[in-house]
């Protein structure tokens, strides 16, 4: 049995205030303090809400996990492959309009076999769990949001939540002097990128299988961890007790890491505002296009609109 610590990340290498999103309905920015997230007030594009989580104490690795708003195993992940297919197959037909969106769900069941390639990409109507929010012109002059990629953790009844993806990091956990994200050394010289003006700790965990490795069965077999797509987990200080146990049993590696200082998250229908809005274009892709090599890197951003057929320079 594992107690873990209870405190939020400091983020004193990012700046205090930020201006946000333009209000809908107001138009006007509005300035937030990266360190009182608990006197946040609703607001239609506020872009953050409270997290709560329930502490994790201990590691199960013999029984499947039950959590998550919408946790799909992945046994049943190839329908993102499939489709993808089914747009592919769609945009092939149509060779006058290659930069058409396509609507997935109206396209014929059994369409002729189209190769889509290691990566792709796709555009979606709806937000869900492991789709990406790419920000669109009108958050040109946000900086904390300014060509961003947004990974999408959960859509559940709370309100989404996500991290940034193509933040550099600026320091490692230990020159931030928590030990928040690191339980007895393990991770303190991981590096630590900015995943949202929310003051959260989150992790993305994605085990490395090589010859066969049983490694992601275990930790799906964990208890602890959200599946956001195939391959691809994650947790949050109360499960970070469980990472450093089974880095500890070589159930994963510490590479199979990657740490972030803070996240985003909406309110139930906040999101949906905002997209209709035209702040975020929502976009569907592989594993391989956001796998833990892609964290950090500030093409991210181009190489997405890229695989959409969306190639803009703003």
């Amino acid at each position: 049995m594992m107690s873990l610590e209870a405190c939020f990340l400091t983020s004193n290498s990012f700046t205090k205030t930020l201006d946000l999103v333009p209000s809908i309905k107001q138009r006007v920015r509005l300035p937030i303090s990266l360190t009182k997230r608990r006197s946040f007030t609703p607001s239609p594009l506020r872009i953050g809400r409270n997290l709560h989580h329930s502490s994790v104490t201990c590691c199960n690795l013999d029984q499947p996990s039950s959590s998550g708003d919408d946790y799909k195993p992945a046994s049943e992940a190839d329908w993102r492959s499939f489709r993808a297919r089914l747009v592919a197959v769609e945009r092939a037909s149509r060779t006058d309009e290659p930069n058409t969106w396509v609507d997935p769900d109206t396209v014929e069941d059994h369409p002729p076999h189209v190769p889509i390639g290691d990566k792709w990409a796709h555009s979606l109507h709806e937000p869900e769990t492991g789709c990406l929010l790419i920000a669109t012109e009108k958050l040109d002059g946000v900086h904390i949001f300014e060509r961003t990629v947004v990974l999408l953790l959960s859509t559940g009844p709370m309100g989404p939540t996500g991290i940034i993806l193509n933040r550099p990091s600026l320091m490692s956990i230990k020159e931030t002097r928590s030990t928040v994200l690191d339980v007895g050394g393990t991770f303190s010289d991981r590096p630590l990128f900015f995943g949202g003006p929310l003051e959260e700790g989150f992790f993305l965990l994605s085990p490395d299988l090589k010859q066969g490795d049983s490694n992601d069965d275990g930790v799906a077999k964990s208890g602890v961890f959200d599946e956001v797509m195939k391959g691809l987990y994650y947790g949050t200080k109360e499960s970070v007790g469980c990472a450093a146990e089974m880095v500890k049993r070589n159930v994963v590696n510490l590479g199979d890491f990657r740490f972030f200082d803070g996240y985003c998250g909406w309110e139930k229908d906040q999101l949906q505002d905002e997209i209709k809005a035209g702040y975020w274009t929502v976009a569907a892709c592989s594993p391989s296009v956001i796998d833990l090599g892609s964290v950090g890197r500030i093409g991210l951003w181009e190489e997405v609109l890229g695989l959409m057929g969306q190639r803009k320079v703003w």
